[in-house]
């Protein structure tokens, strides 16, 4: 049985456990994706056909609905922003700029979502006034979405 003591702070009594033995599994193998990630991203930054062939492994490691969005968004950003280096970024398709993420693709099964989403960080140039989106939602691709998604990658990069 864990151990458990009592700590007081101010007016307050705070109950603790000593249960904890540090990080999860899933904690410790995040932090092991992460550390090969950036390991590769090195490479990637030396060689943009080494980003795209870790930014393919894991979509192929997605599942079938989340890798048919993820192929569809790598070719609209390839045609409409070449100048983007593909990359992983914290296991997830990115694309960026002199070593900064832009765009980013998060799978719905990653974070056990009902919708992926397609990501802008701060680096991209979509500023429209005092409030603008920086992400959204994907189910499926229509054509509209395609032109739409496309035409925010040229902005991003402009």
């Amino acid at each position: 049985m864990a151990e458990r003591k009592t700590a007081t702070k101010g007016a307050k009594t705070v109950a603790t456990s000593k249960a904890s033995k540090g990080f999860t599994a899933a904690e410790r193998a995040a932090m092991k994706e992460r550390a090969r990630e950036l390991k590769a991203e090195e490479r990637a930054s030396q060689n943009k056909a080494d980003g795209e062939r870790d930014l393919l492994a894991k979509v192929a490691e997605m599942p079938a609905s989340d890798r048919a969005l993820a192929k569809r968004l790598h070719a609209i950003v390839k045609a409409s922003a070449p100048e983007l280096w593909p990359r992983t970024w914290y296991g997830m398709p990115a694309y960026a700029r002199d070593g900064k993420v832009v765009c980013f693709f998060q799978s719905a099964d990653k974070f056990k979502s009902r919708y992926a989403t397609l990501g802008f960080s701060d680096q991209a140039n979509l500023d429209d006034g005092v409030m603008w989106p920086t992400s959204f939602a994907l189910k499926k691709l229509t054509a509209a979405d395609e032109a739409r998604i496309g035409a925010l990658v040229k902005k991003a990069v402009s």
